[in-house]
Order: C-alpha cells, then sequence, then structure tokens
C-alpha cells in the first residue's frame, strides 16, 4: 500500500484519537458548572491518578529497564506539568488567550518534529498549523483580551510542554509486548504522582465533594482520563505525530460550542470564519502534503523515462 493508501487507512484511529481533545473540551464547562471553585489542581489530579492506577490494575504491567525514567519524563511533560501551567495561564489571562496560546502546539510539533525526530521541514504542516491557530484566535478571543507576562509564559510553556511530551512519545513509541491501556497507565500515575504534592502545596485541603462535583470528577477521570489518554496515546504511536497534534485544536472549538449552547454565549460571524478556518487545518493535517505527492510522481516519471 503506498502513502496515500496509508494515510486514508489511518483515518480511522484519527478519528478515534479525536475523541481524547473532544472530551478535553468539556473540562472548562464541568470544572466551572459542577466543581468547586478554587480547586484546577485537585481536578487535575483526580483526572490522572486514578485513572493511572485504575490502567495499571487491569493491565498489570511496569515499566521495564529504561523505560521507568522514559515514563516518568513523558507523564510530567504530558500531563503532571501540562495541568499546572494551562491551571495558571486560565488564570492570569481571558480564557480566550489562554486557549490561543495552547493552540500553539501544532507549530511547536512541527518545528520538534525536525529537530527530534529529524523529519524534513514542511511548509505544509506549518502553514496549517498557523491557519488553526488563527482560527481558534477568531472563535475565542474577545475584546476583554489581556496579555499578562507571566500568563503568557504559562501559555507557551504549556504548548511547549505538550509538544515536547507528543513528539518524545513519538521518538520513543511503545515497548513491545505493551498494550496502550498500560501505556497510558505509566503516564498518567506518573503525571499524578508529579501532581499530588504540588496541589497540596498549592490548594491545601481537598474540597468538600457533593453529588455534582462527584458527578464533574467521574466524568473528567474516566472520559476526560483513562478513555480518553489511552486513545490518544494510542493515537500518538501509530499516526504522524503532526496530525496528532493539530487534533488537539478541537478542544477549544468544543468549549467554545458547549459555551453558546448550554451558557448562552454568542457565537458571530467572525467565530463562525474561526470554525471553519480550524476545522480546515483540522482536515487538512489528516493529509499528506501535496508538494510531496508531486516530487514523488516527477521522480517515477523520470526514473521510468531513463530505464526507457
Amino acid at each position: 500500500m503506498g502513502p496515500e493508501g496509508s494515510r486514508r487507512g489511518d483515518l480511522p484511529w484519527a478519528a478515534l484519537t479525536a475523541f481524547a481533545p473532544v472530551v478535553w473540551g468539556t473540562t472548562y464547562i464541568v470544572t466551572t458548572e459542577l466543581l468547586p471553585p478554587g480547586h484546577p489542581l485537585f481536578a487535575g489530579l483526580l483526572r490522572a491518578l486514578p485513572a493511572g492506577l485504575i490502567a495499571l490494575a487491569l493491565t498489570r504491567t511496569l515499566p521495564r529497564g529504561a523505560w521507568w525514567g522514559r515514563a516518568a519524563v513523558l507523564g510530567v511533560l504530558n500531563i503532571g506539568l501540562l495541568f499546572p501551567l494551562l491551571f495558571l495561564a486560565a488564570e492570569r489571562l481571558p480564557g480566550g488567550v489562554a486557549a490561543t496560546l495552547a493552540a500553539a502546539q501544532p507549530l511547536v510539533v512541527a518545528v520538534l518534529a525536525v529537530a527530534v525526530l529529524h523529519e524534513s521541514p514542511s511548509a505544509w504542516r506549518m502553514a496549517w498549523g498557523a491557519v488553526g491557530l488563527a482560527g481558534v484566535g477568531l472563535v475565542v478571543l474577545g475584546p476583554a483580551a489581556a496579555f499578562d507576562p507571566i500568563g503568557i509564559a504559562a501559555g507557551l510553556g504549556a504548548a511547549a510542554s505538550m509538544g515536547l511530551g507528543l513528539t518524545l512519545t513519538k521518538r520513543w513509541g511503545r515497548p513491545a509486548g505493551v498494550g496502550p491501556t498500560a501505556f497510558a497507565g505509566w503516564q498518567l500515575t506518573a503525571g499524578g504522582l508529579f501532581l499530588a504534592p504540588l496541589t497540596v502545596l498549592v490548594e491545601g485541603p481537598p474540597p468538600a465533594i457533593g453529588l455534582p462535583a462527584a458527578l464533574g470528577y467521574l466524568w473528567l477521570g474516566l472520559f476526560g482520563g483513562l478513555i480518553a489518554y489511552v486513545l490518544w496515546f494510542r493515537g500518538v504511536t501509530t499516526l504522524p505525530v503532526n496530525s496528532v497534534a493539530i487534533l488537539a485544536l478541537l478542544s477549544p472549538l468544543v468549549a467554545a460550542v458547549l459555551g453558546a449552547v448550554l451558557l448562552g454565549q454568542t457565537l458571530g460571524p467572525i467565530q463562525l470564519v474561526g470554525f471553519g478556518l480550524s476545522l480546515a487545518a483540522i482536515v487538512a493535517g489528516q493529509l499528506p502534503a501535496p508538494a510531496r505527492r508531486r516530487r514523488g510522481t516527477f521522480s517515477a516519471l523520470t526514473t521510468k523515462e531513463l530505464s526507457q
């Protein structure tokens, strides 16, 4: 099967991988409407650590050798460090600005794919990453946008942390004989253990949990944690890393749709244009670059002509 057929075969996995950022897009509304205020790190901890421990209990598979260190690094980058940076950005910046900074992740991955994975630079990936970033900006940025230096640094740090985590996950792959559930469990547990002391230090004792909060934490832990990360890391180790990275743009788009449907927030013409740009970037990110096809076709024709 050629590259084009291979990429078509990737589309079902891309759709499954997209489940993760779609569910993560519900985090904002679940946090604001169901969870106790002032405990975002506790929410991140409950999203990561119980899910990781459940995955380990189900698979009964622990890292071996170098994978103890690799799992710790990936868990911190993809989960443990990412959550505090996202929460700090959301605290210091309007949500739209924070979401736009996080949407820079596909551009980070496009650069890291060259530096870490030694892939050829791709104007196609960079261009569509920029289009997706612009689209998210149109959807979520508003007149209340503000630019706090610490918040901006945290937002860019979150994009860099997840981008590096994705790239290293792609470089190291998954150990032979280890399934995606165990692989996700290692990282969720490592990220949760990193978050546990930080949560106690910053937020103190856990809040009282009523029925709405319990349902919210269950949603974040089961769907936003265990199921989402199993599918996400399965996608990262299977699909091209840039294709996975641009799927993350779905999170702010889902958050904006839920805000409009459930909270009565308005989506005007500019936001709809932004939606169109972002969705075009997500779709284009799952397709092979036209320039690459043309070069391959030219090379094949030239070889055929020379042999005649």
